[in-house]
């Protein structure tokens, strides 16, 4: 029976939850594994993983998504990470992997997408010695070398379907057989497959096959775009500044108030990715103007937030965070009070509808002064149905 988790939440995500897990140690997992860290100036909700990954989860769907992570990753289950190019789901699988048994084993990332198919056949798989020409040794595939540990597909909807048939042998029967030989070997790798395709149109078209697809989505796993969570973006400006400053070994320039409202009214369509190559411009070339006129420029500039790119300038911002709290509230206030004129101010379904808990909504009520509005109306009591 396969079981899925989607994370959602309303749409205009992009508000801040009140609960923060507690970080991995410094040193947890082994040698094999991505170094863990905790970078001490950012906020609680923000985890920096090997290679200057950061998983930043102040949002409730990025919340959401990291106790899913914290539930599935000792299980022993193929995972399938959907989410737009650039958003993290790299970093999603690292966690998934750091949190898991197999934490001190090895975690190796094979981009699809970039090696053509006969070359990634032999890449996952491996070949003998005279399998094709120039093949002058046996050499072992990446799930042998993988063995015990977590192997991460990424951009799985870019494989052929002929591979894809062979890759499904491989998770249901745990054997693979490289190029030019005839024996199977066992192998033990945990499969995480990711994709930005889109996965009803894929499996309509035939680019995505059926069969691999129920079986990769025992858990699927959804990773919201940055514009749909952007009080996160002061945690991940002030990492990448931090981390590029120290990288490059320039002095850390703490950013305007406008260039941080400039980057929270901007779209971002290349998420994550596009913010991190975005900060490193800025710290490049030093020029604060020109790094507004090339969010401004662009013409994807977002509306409907309360701050904008061209808000009063300040000399220099020292609380990210409470900017990132002005930014929740502009956006959490008007989605509660649109639920909730949809449940006619039935605060239960309001609540599942938010998909926070009643307690969660009642606490929000007060925050933002709507609890008035819903007192009189004992509406929770009443389910509709029909």
């Amino acid at each position: 029976m396969s079981m899925r988790i989607e994370t959602a939440g309303p749409s205009n995500e992009g508000v801040a939850g009140d609960e923060q897990e507690s970080l991995l140690q410094p040193g947890q997992g082994g040698k094999n594994s991505p170094n863990i860290s905790v970078d001490h100036d950012l906020d609680a909700a923000a985890e920096v993983l090997g290679d200057g990954a950061i998983f930043v989860s102040s949002s409730p769907a990025m919340l959401a998504l990291r106790q899913q992570i914290e539930k599935i990753a000792e299980y022993d289950i193929p995972v399938l990470i959907l989410g737009e190019s650039g958003s993290g789901k790299e970093v999603v699988a690292q966690l998934l992997h750091t949190r898991s048994s197999r934490a001190r084993r090895p975690f190796l990332k094979v981009n699809c997408a970039a090696v053509p198919g006969p070359l990634l056949e032999s890449e996952l798989f491996g070949y003998e010695r005279g399998a094709f020409t120039g093949a002058v040794r046996s050499n072992p595939g990446k799930f042998e070398i993988c063995n015990s540990g977590t192997i991460l597909l990424d951009e799985i909807g870019e494989i052929s379907p002929a591979l894809q048939a062979k890759l499904l042998h491989v998770l249901q029967d745990k054997t693979v057989c490289r190029l030019g030989g005839s024996a199977p070997i066992r192998v033990g790798a945990r499969v995480i497959a990711a994709t930005n395709v889109d996965i009803p149109e894929a499996l309509e078209s035939g680019a995505l096959r059926q069969d691999l697809y129920y079986r990769l989505n025992t858990f699927v796993l959804r990773i919201p775009p940055l514009r749909n969570r952007p009080e996160e973006i002061p945690l991940l400006l002030e990492h990448f500044l931090g981390r590029f400053a120290r990288l490059y070994g320039c002095n850390k320039v703490p950013p305007s108030r406008r260039l941080v409202a400039a980057c929270l009214a901007y779209s971002w369509p290349g998420n994550v990715r596009e913010l991190q190559s975005f900060t490193q411009r800025f710290l490049i070339h030093g020029d604060e103007k020109r790094s507004l006129e090339e969010l401004q420029g662009v013409g994807r500039i977002m509306t409907g937030h309360a701050v904008t790119a061209d808000s009063p300038a300040e000399s220099s911002l020292t609380n990210l965070k409470e900017l990132g709290r002005q930014v929740k509230s502009s956006a959490e206030k008007p989605a509660i009070e649109r639920i909730l004129q949809e449940t006619r101010f039935n605060r239960k379904a309001a609540a599942r509808r938010l998909k926070i808990s009643y307690k969660g909504l009642l606490r929000k009520l007060r925050e933002y002064d709507l609890d008035g509005k819903t007192a009189r109306l004992p509406s929770e009591t009443i389910e509709m149905h029909g």
